[in-house]
C-alpha cells in the first residue's frame, strides 16, 4: 500500500500542479485581474480613461466585474478546494478544471474592453456559472450531504441567480435585473461569508491559538442570522422599504456582533491570518450599521463598501491561508509580506469607508488612496504566492491526492 501512495505521489510530480485543484488558477487568477480591474476603474474614476461601455454604466461595469469576476472566482477556488475535504470526494481537476477556468477568464478579458463583446461575454459568464453548480453539487449529492450543506449552496445558486438577471435586463428581458444583480451579489455573498464563517472562524480561532479556547457555536444565533439577512434582502430588493430594511440591518448588526465577542480573545493579533478574518467580519458589522445611518442621511454607497471592503480583507486572507496549507506550509507562520497586504487592504478599508464619514479630507482623494492601497495590497500577494501557487506543495504534493479524509464541515 505504501509503495502504491509513493507511485501515485511520483506521478503527481510530472504534473502541472497548477490545474490539479481549483484553489490554484482561480486564486491566482482573481489576484491578477483584482489588480488589472481596480487599476482600470482608478482610471476610469480620476482621469476619464475609459473602455466603452453602450449598455451600462463605467460603475456597473466595476461593481459587476468586482463580484462576478473576482469574488466568484474565490469562492470557485475555495469551495471546490474545501467540498473535496468536507466530503471526500475529488473535485473537478485537469481538463474539466482548464474549462471552467477559461470560461471564467475570457468574459472577464472581454469586459476590459468595455461592452463591444458583452453578449459573448455573458454567454461564457452564464455557463461558467451553471458548470460551476454542477462541479460543486456533484461531490455534495455523492456523499449525501444536500442537507448539511444545503444553505451553502442555496446561497451560490442565488448568486448565479442574480448574474443571469444583471445580464437579462442589459438584453432587454427582466426590469430592475442590474440593481437586482449588482447589490443581490453584494448581499448574497456576505450572506455566504456569515454561513461559512459561522464555523469556519471559530475552528480557526481555536486551532490558532497557543491556549485552549472555549467558543460557543451559538446555533440559535446563525439562524437568526439567516432569517433577519432574508428579511433584510428582500425589503431592501423587492419590497424597497427603507424603514423595514433599517430594522433588519439594525439586528444583523447586534446579532454579528454577539457573535464577535463569543469568539474574540487576544490570541488572535499574534496572526494576521485571524486578526485579519476578525477584522473583515468586523467591517460586515459596520457595513450593516451604515445601513441603518442611510435613515440619518448616511450614503448607501458607504454602506455597499464596507461590504466591499469586507470581502476583499477575508478574501485575501482566506487564500492566503488556504495555499499555504494545501502546499504543505504551516498557517501559523505566514509570510511578512501577507500581513503587510492584510494590514494595507485594512488601511484601504478605513479610507474608504470610515473616513469620509467626517468629512475632512477631499472624497476623490480618499477614494484614489483607497483604490492604491488594494493595488498594492493584492500585488504583494500576487508576488509572495505566484510561485506557491503554480508549483508542488513542498511535501511533493501538487494538492489533488486525498491523503486522508477530511472532516466533513
Amino acid at each position: 500500500m505504501k509503495s502504491f501512495n509513493k507511485s501515485k505521489i511520483m506521478l503527481q510530480k510530472k504534473n502541472v500542479p497548477l490545474f490539479n485543484l481549483a484553489f490554484r488558477p482561480f486564486f491566482l487568477g482573481a489576484g491578477i485581474f483584482s489588480i488589472i480591474s481596480m487599476f482600470l476603474w482608478s482610471m476610469i474614476y480620476l482621469f476619464q480613461v475609459s473602455p466603452p461601455m453602450y449598455l451600462i454604466s463605467d460603475s456597473q461595469w466595476h461593481a459587476h466585474e468586482m463580484v462576478y469576476g473576482y469574488a466568484i472566482a474565490v469562492i470557485a477556488g475555495f469551495l471546490l478546494t474545501a467540498i473535496k475535504n468536507w466530503t471526500g470526494i475529488q473535485t473537478i481537476y485537469g481538463k474539466p478544471l482548464i474549462l471552467l477556468f477559461i470560461l471564467w477568464a475570457i468574459p472577464r478579458l472581454l469586459f476590459l474592453f468595455g461592452t463591444s463583446y458583452l453578449f459573448i461575454a455573458g454567454v461564457l459568464d452564464i455557463t461558467f456559472s451553471l458548470l460551476l453548480i454542477i462541479f460543486i453539487s456533484l461531490p455534495i449529492l455523492k456523499a449525501g450531504q444536500l442537507k448539511r450543506q444545503f444553505v451553502i449552496l442555496s446561497e451560490v445558486v442565488l448568486i448565479i441567480v442574480c448574474n443571469i438577471s444583471f445580464y437579462s435586463e442589459i438584453l432587454g428581458f427582466l426590469d430592475n435585473g442590474i440593481t437586482l444583480g449588482l447589490y443581490g451579489g453584494i448581499y448574497l455573498i456576505i450572506a455566504l461569508i456569515l454561513t461559512i464563517g459561522s464555523t469556519l472562524v471559530p475552528f480557526f480561532i481555536e486551532r490558532g491559538t497557543n491556549h485552549q479556547v472555549k467558543l460557543s457555536k451559538l446555533k440559535g444565533l446563525n439562524a437568526l442570522n439567516l432569517l433577519l439577512f432574508l428579511g433584510f434582502f428582500v425589503s431592501n430588493l423587492f419590497i424597497v422599504n427603507p424603514d423595514t430594511s433599517h430594522y433588519f440591518a439594525l439586528g444583523l448588526f447586534f446579532v454579528n456582533c454577539a457573535k464577535l465577542i463569543d469568539w474574540y480573545t487576544a490570541e488572535i493579533w499574534k496572526n494576521s491570518l485571524l486578526w485579519s478574518l476578525y477584522l473583515a467580519l468586523c467591517f460586515i458589522c459596520v457595513g450593516f450599521l451604515l445601513f441603518v445611518g442611510t435613515y440619518f442621511g448616511i450614503s448607501k454607497i458607504l454602506a455597499i463598501h464596507a461590504f466591499s471592503f469586507a470581502i476583499g480583507i477575508i478574501t485575501l486572507s482566506m487564500m492566503s491561508r488556504v495555499a499555504l496549507g494545501h502546499t504543505g506550509r504551516s498557517v501559523m507562520r505566514p509570510h511578512k509580506a501577507i500581513s503587510f497586504a492584510l494590514g494595507v487592504i485594512l488601511i484601504g478599508g478605513i479610507v474608504r469607508v470610515i473616513a469620509p464619514l467626517f468629512n475632512i479630507f477631499n472624497y476623490e482623494v480618499l477614494i484614489a488612496l483607497s483604490q492604491t492601497l488594494w493595488v498594492i495590497s493584492f500585488f504583494t500577494f500576487i508576488v509572495i504566492y505566484f510561485p506557491i501557487l503554480i508549483n508542488s506543495g513542498i511535501d511533493g504534493n501538487s494538492g489533488r491526492i486525498i491523503m486522508t479524509k477530511g472532516k466533513n464541515r
